[in-house]
């Protein structure tokens, strides 16, 4: 499939912005306060995992990631995060989702890391000289604007709510501690839509976020799952939400609410618990911060811890998500007892909706977020319009208000919404 590839990469003289390099119809794309990198092209390699195995499907591309890095050849004059090979992965949520997990490994990325610009070319065999002979791509301009259209899916806003009295009802019997139940909505975007506008809106608004999109998911997510980064890992923990005031008072007090909510500080305890027990394993020097800070995003607040530690193992990025995922932050705790009830819950499949999604070199180094604020867009045919369908979810633990949980879905579903338009 791809053993032996030869790869490439020198400084680039960067025309215009990342974007206007990936593809309208599919970009590929990692992009954070306009640094980043996107995919350019066709793929080299595609590894899918459709169906469950001996081990998770993350697990398995870790292995196959393995394959692939461990016989190619990589010549990186420039040494930063997203250089030499990169592979871009979407995984699913769920071991049993129909869904697929995949890695792509693209034949060309263009990337830019704090100021530096740079090109990657992945060959099939090697090339004469200190290039492959193939013309440097040009960047092309985002096509015209467009509106998409969404509306109720699967679970509808009453259908929500009782899920939350159900789970409630399983956690004041001790069934699970906490469950995190998500709603749909699903719609369209006209047939030949730039789709590389949706990643721009959504970077652009929500610039302290990971924007993506990875195999037609589009997503902005605040939640780093885990980075590794020559040994150092770090992580990000959300859990405890709460929508901003419409003033500079009615912020403040909604931001004091959130901090002083035990309702909300259990539920970011269960979420930190469960990082710090899957990273232990794997790392020493293990810190996570004394207490939540508020994290501000222009649409709400969340509660936020940072974990730091020194990778102990020799494991990748991707070994690193596989052993986080799902946390409690998308899951619930216990983790078993949690999924089982999100099948039993939420009257739809989760593909890829808060799973891992990010990007892992030869080094094994890369970055990882949760796919959050995402819509996953489906293949229409010439004229057809593409259809999508968006998520957006809230932690249940005891004391929590179905009316109020259905409430910060509505706010999580503005950053996609809003885009959309």
């Amino acid at each position: 499939m791809s053993a032996g590839l030869v790869v490439q990469t020198r400084e680039f003289d960067l025309q215009g912005d990342l974007l206007g390099y990936a593809d309208p119809a599919d970009p590929r794309a990692w992009l954070r306060r306009g640094d980043g990198i996107v995919a350019v092209g066709a793929e080299t390699a595609r590894v899918v995992r459709a169906a469950r195995g001996p081990e998770s499907r993350t697990s398995a591309l870790a292995r196959a990631w393995d394959d692939i890095r461990a016989s190619a050849t990589v010549d990186d004059t420039v040494q930063l995060p997203g250089t030499g090979l990169v592979a871009f992965a979407a995984l699913v949520f769920d071991e049993e989702s129909s869904a697929e997990s995949v890695l792509l490994v693209p034949r060309t990325v263009i990337g830019r890391h704090g100021g530096r610009t740079w090109i990657t070319h992945v060959l099939d065999a090697p090339a004469s000289g200190d290039t492959d002979g193939s013309a440097i791509p040009a960047p092309t301009a985002l096509g015209p604007h467009w509106a998409g259209t969404l509306g109720p899916g699967a679970q509808t806003a009453q259908g929500y709510q009782a899920s939350v009295r159900a789970a409630l009802s399983a956690i004041a019997e001790a069934q699970y501690g906490k469950v995190v139940l998500a709603r749909d909505l699903v719609g369209t975007v006209p047939a030949g839509s730039d789709l590389r506008r949706l990643v721009r809106a959504l970077s652009t608004e929500y610039p302290d976020t990971w924007a993506f999109a990875v195999d037609r998911l589009i997503g902005a997510s605040p939640e780093t799952l885990v980075t590794v980064q020559d040994g150092v890992v770090t992580a990000r923990v959300l859990a405890g939400t709460t929508a901003r005031g419409a003033d500079a008072v009615t912020d403040a007090r909604a931001a004091a609410a959130l901090a002083d909510s035990p309702k909300d500080n259990d539920e970011h305890a269960f979420a930190v618990r469960s990082v710090v027990a899957s990273l232990a394993p794997h790392t020493t020097a293990l810190d996570a911060d004394g207490g939540p800070f508020i994290l501000e995003l222009p649409n709400l607040f969340h509660l936020a811890t940072d974990v730091r530690a020194r990778l102990s193992d020799g494991a990748s990025a991707l070994d690193l998500a596989a052993a986080l995922h799902p946390t409690a932050a998308v899951a619930g705790t216990p983790t078993d007892a949690a999924v089982a009830a999100i099948r039993e819950l939420e009257p739809f499949d989760r593909g890829r909706y808060a799973g891992p999604v990010g990007w892992i070199d030869a080094r094994g180094n890369g970055e990882w977020a949760i796919a959050l604020r995402c819509a996953q867009f489906g293949v229409a045919g010439s004229g057809v319009p593409i259809p999508l369908t968006a998520y957006a979810g809230a932690g249940i633990v005891a004391g929590s208000d179905p009316e109020a949980e259905l409430l910060e879905t509505r706010v999580k579903f503005r950053p996609i919404v809003d885009a959309l338009a």
